[in-house]
């Protein structure tokens, strides 16, 4: 990557994607685009890293998502992982936990993550530099577009000199928070509710011996409901609701915030980093896509924060989105696909929108009594194993999954829709077991029983897929074909075929499970089609006609193999 230098307002610089907001979404969404080769250009309205600890906490997904832009290990080097998530009245005593080390949802990852957002931000940032094709504007912002039937005429100028100048991107991609300037620049009005209740959040620095609440912790006090933990890096977050009459000035005062924070850490040795008084919102974008411009992260959707998914389904965004877009700019697939981001999206975004103000009605009943029938009712319901495993397991999540979009047959049939697990495998030529995802590559994937011959042959000249021949747990590595060398690091390079060992049996219980012998993965890891080993021509088929392109007749989309695309639905 490269800062971009001050620019000849004459000249119009030309770029793939322009991705406006360099937050958490736009970073990862220009790592992921330049992984696959995408010219970007990433503007950002502030000159220097926004520095502020305001996201806190990610998911499996989201880190299966970084995993898939290389830079896991950054960021999970830099996270820590909840093993508990108590849920407490205003005495302390717990009436609902949710055991995260004892939950496993297949990803490859825990599934609660603390993080450092400007660490995040800069871990993210820095993967950019690994790409020339990448270019970072700082201190840019946007004042105004222009669409035609080729691209989009963006106009940018510099915070501090008010100098304009113009770039000609394919597509933009609005990543820019709240306030959103490309959602106002193409007119795309947000329906919902914002939520009268204001809340103080304080982040701060604390040495581990002054910590007084150690766990992660709802604390559903009707007189003021808050949310503590420890996070990473030695930092510690608290967030606590206002009460009628209270003022920000009057919370954010030292003597206050000290007060405050008190039952959790020591606050004579409490560093405030951060204490802001915010409201939150249930909001979504009427559309995620007008013409070539299109919407991603709180631009698109704001949920309230009891479920820690506004982040999370941002970086869904971009992962659906960057794979989609690489494939459309390179020619290997039509223009339509892009209408299936939001017809996928969206109706998972509202879910978890709508799961998280449903635990919101639990955390914040407000008198006294409210309080005590919830609090008695959460700790009857939970001496029913079934309904306990429920809780503690974090079962209400909803799963990752599509209703329609680029699947076959177009709808989700069964595990046809889902996001496809991760265990770990073997390798031959790797000293140690890896996560799937490392031997699936950038592209699509076929995986499938060892047994089964190379079934890409008649697949579609031109499309990245690998496949993954997979050998039951136990098989020697000696055994297997030599790979010649290491897994490619991008769509396309390198052999079509990869051999792993099932180190724990999952693959093959889940192919056996589902009565499959092969499996068709797209890149972001959802199941495309269950395969039975004569049927991987049709498959083949499928996915051509579901891409469109020149391959399958100019474009021409057949809804039984695999596109849905009515955006909303």
């Amino acid at each position: 990557m490269s800062s971009v230098q001050p620019p000849d307002p004459q000249a119009v610089q030309e770029v793939d994607v322009a991705v406006i907001g360099c937050g958490p979404v736009g970073a990862l969404t220009a790592n992921l685009l330049a992984a696959r080769g995408v010219s970007t250009l990433v503007v950002e309205r502030s000159a220097t890293a926004h520095g502020q600890p305001r996201a806190f906490s990610c998911d499996d997904e989201a880190m299966r998502i970084y995993q898939q832009a290389g830079l896991l290990d950054e960021i999970r080097d830099a996270t820590i992982a909840p093993p508990l998530v108590e849920y407490v009245n205003g005495a302390g005593r717990v009436f609902a936990r949710m055991a995260l080390s004892e939950t496993d949802f297949g990803y490859g990852h825990a599934p609660l993550r603390f993080f450092d957002q400007p660490r995040l931000e800069q871990t993210l940032r820095t993967g950019l530099d690994r790409f020339p094709h990448v270019r970072l504007s700082l201190g840019t912002e946007l004042v105004g577009l222009t669409q035609d039937e080729d691209g989009v005429t963006v106009l940018l100028s510099d915070v501090s000199t008010g100098q304009r100048r113009t770039v000609r991107a394919r597509y933009v991609l609005g990543c820019d928070g709240a306030r959103s300037a490309t959602r106002a620049a193409v007119r795309i009005p947000l329906s919902g509710a914002s939520y009268a209740e204001p809340w103080l959040a304080v982040s701060g620095d604390v040495p581990p011996d002054a910590v007084r609440v150690g766990d992660t912790r709802f604390v559903c006090d009707w007189r003021r409901p808050a949310f503590v933990s420890p996070g990473a890096a030695g930092s510690y977050r608290m967030e606590f609701m206002l009460r009628p009459g209270e003022t920000e000035d009057e919370m954010r005062r030292p003597e206050t915030v000290a007060a405050l924070v008190s039952p959790y850490v020591d606050p004579d040795r409490f560093t405030v980093t951060r204490a802001v008084v915010y409201t939150f919102h249930h909001l979504i974008a009427e559309r995620w896509r007008e013409g070539r411009v299109f919407l991603l992260g709180d631009a698109a959707h704001q949920m309230p924060p009891f479920m820690g998914q506004g982040l999370c389904s941002g970086l869904r965004d971009a992962a659906n989105l960057s794979w989609k877009l690489s494939l459309v700019l390179s020619g290997a697939a039509d223009p339509a696909v892009l209408d299936t981001y939001e017809t996928e999206r969206r109706p998972h975004t509202v879910e978890m929108a709508r799961t998280s103000v449903r635990l919101g009605h639990v955390f914040l009943a407000r008198n006294r009594a409210a309080a005590w029938m919830r609090d008695t009712a959460l700790r009857a319901v939970q001496t029913i194993p079934r309904v306990r495993r429920f809780v503690e397991r974090f079962e209400f999540k909803p799963v990752p999954a599509y209703r329609r979009g680029l699947m076959a047959g177009g709808r989700r049939d069964g595990v046809v829709g889902t996001m496809f697990p991760q265990p770990r495998v073997l390798v031959p030529g790797a000293p140690a077991e890896r996560l799937l995802d490392e031997a699936l590559g950038d592209g699509f994937a076929v995986l499938g029983r060892a047994g089964v011959d190379n079934p890409l042959g008649a697949w579609r000249p031109g499309l990245p897929v690998r496949f993954v021949a997979v050998h039951p747990s136990g098989t020697p590595l000696g055994d297997l074909p030599d790979p010649s060398g290491d897994l490619p690091d991008g769509p396309g390079g390198g052999s079509d075929r990869v051999d792993v060992v099932d180190a724990d049996g999952v693959l093959g219980g889940w192919l056996r499970r589902h009565g499959a012998d092969l499996v068709v993965l797209r890149p972001d890891r959802f199941v495309f089609a269950l395969v039975a080993a004569g049927g991987i021509e049709r498959a083949g088929r499928d996915l051509s006609a579901a891409l469109g392109g020149p391959s399958c007749g100019g474009g021409a989309r057949a809804d039984t193999a695999g596109l849905a695309a009515a955006p909303g639905s």
